[in-house]
């Protein structure tokens, strides 16, 4: 069971546009690598959510999601400038939410975990937000983020996104999922932002 509804949103999306998903996948860097230490390194990170899909090829075929379910939404300006400074957010280092868009074992490590299960070093890294507050760009065009993903291509997905595209497709046959029924729920009760 997916816990974050935004993790579910994420997968009732891509199972939708055809993809075939997994959850909470376990990573961290190799104990053998040159910079790893126990005492940063021991906890495993996680893959919120991975889709594969049969028909697509290229960084399309793979999307690897990162979810960030903050009510106040993603500034995505705020967090390059956080983690470029090494700044403490929340009691933490804000690099440690981003661990392998950061630093290069857990970029290492990343890659090799989507590689070991999808066969492919070719995927479309997704933050999954609530919504962005700011631009987009300084997320997804930033050239280290970039170059620890193996040049892959990097995109923000807002809830909104995911509901503008869901929204008109929802019909009244029984969804298989959670999410799927609450927005059949929605549509069905003629609920709109616009009334």
């Amino acid at each position: 069971m997916k816990e974050d509804i935004l993790e579910q949103m994420v997968d009732e999306y891509l199972q939708h546009k055809g993809y075939f998903t997994r959850h909470n996948i376990k990573f961290r860097p190799a104990g053998d690598h040159v910079e790893y230490d126990t005492r940063q390194d021991a906890v495993h990170s996680d893959i919120d959510v991975i889709g594969i899909h049969p028909r697509l090829d290229g960084a399309r075929r793979v999307m690897v999601v990162s979810c960030k379910s903050w009510q106040g939404g993603f500034r995505p300006e705020y967090w390059v400038d956080a983690i470029a400074k090494n700044k403490v957010v929340s009691g933490r280092e804000a690099w440690r939410g981003f661990r392998e868009l950061t630093k290069e074992k857990w970029a290492t490590a990343f890659r090799a975990t989507v590689a070991e299960l999808t066969g492919s070093s070719s995927f479309t890294y997704i933050t999954a937000v609530t919504k962005v507050v700011g631009s987009r760009a300084a997320w997804q065009d930033n050239a280290t983020f970039r170059e620890n993903l193996g040049g892959n291509p990097i995109e923000i997905l807002t809830f909104g996104d995911m509901l503008k595209e869901l929204f008109p497709s929802i019909d009244t046959t029984p969804a298989s999922s959670e999410v799927g029924r609450v927005l059949q729920l929605i549509k069905a009760s003629g609920w709109s932002l616009d009334k």
